[in-house]
């Protein structure tokens, strides 16, 4: 049966969103005194993304909307066909950097265990799952795919911002890339039906921007 209010949901959102603004600002410096490069800093960064960002989101569709949570974010089914559209999409992107960037130009001093599991290969499907996969199809399911990845899309910037403040990194053309960015895999998610395109192409996008050209 349907659900005819917001509350739980929403109730969700603002404690996720709020529980990471505080993020940067109290637990991030204790993480960063480990060293950075290591395995042990990799291992506690994912962990404490899993913990507050993917966690909850399978809670929640299990036990609050109990269902299947695989199912719900478009895990289960059409995977070949996720991860074709990602490759694509990838082929694309490094063609378009490269024209704009140059030749790839990694630095060993960007590849550690954090750069390739943390904040490349494991990231899309970190932050995919609560925005592509949950919120934007809770928001769509009420107002429409439009509106709804439009509402997502702001909330995945606004996750952003106080790591950026934190960090004094706060930058005009970031934000509208990052708006961009979100608004752009969530299209992707729509026509190909499946998380995993969304996924492994935020992913791939990060390991290129990040490790291969240094931006």
């Amino acid at each position: 049966m349907k659900r005819t209010t917001l509350d739980p949901f929403v109730g969700y959102v603002i404690v996720f969103h709020l529980a990471w603004a505080a993020w940067p600002f109290f637990l991030y410096p204790k993480l960063i005194a480990v060293d950075e490069t290591t395995l042990a800093y990799a291992w506690l960064n994912i962990s404490i993304r899993l913990f507050v960002w993917v966690a909850p989101v399978f809670l929640y569709l299990r036990y609050v909307d109990r269902v299947d949570p695989f199912a719900f974010l478009k895990l289960k089914g059409q995977i070949g066909r996720g991860v074709m559209v990602a490759l694509g999409l990838t082929a694309l992107n490094l063609t378009g950097m490269t024209l704009r960037f140059g030749a790839p130009h990694p630095s060993m001093v960007r590849i550690t265990w954090n750069s390739v599991l943390g904040t490349s290969l494991l990231i899309g499907f970190i932050e995919e799952i609560p925005y592509r996969g949950f919120m934007l199809q809770k928001f769509a399911a009420r107002g429409g795919f439009w509106v709804g990845n439009l509402i997502t899309s702001v909330l995945f910037l606004a996750v952003h911002v106080p790591g950026w403040i934190a960090l004094h990194a706060m930058r005009v053309d970031t934000v509208i890339t990052i708006f961009i960015f979100g608004f752009l895999m969530g299209i992707v998610f729509k026509y190909s039906d499946s998380l995993w395109a969304a996924a492994v192409t935020h992913s791939t996008n990060d390991f290129l921007s990040f490790v291969l050209f240094r931006l």
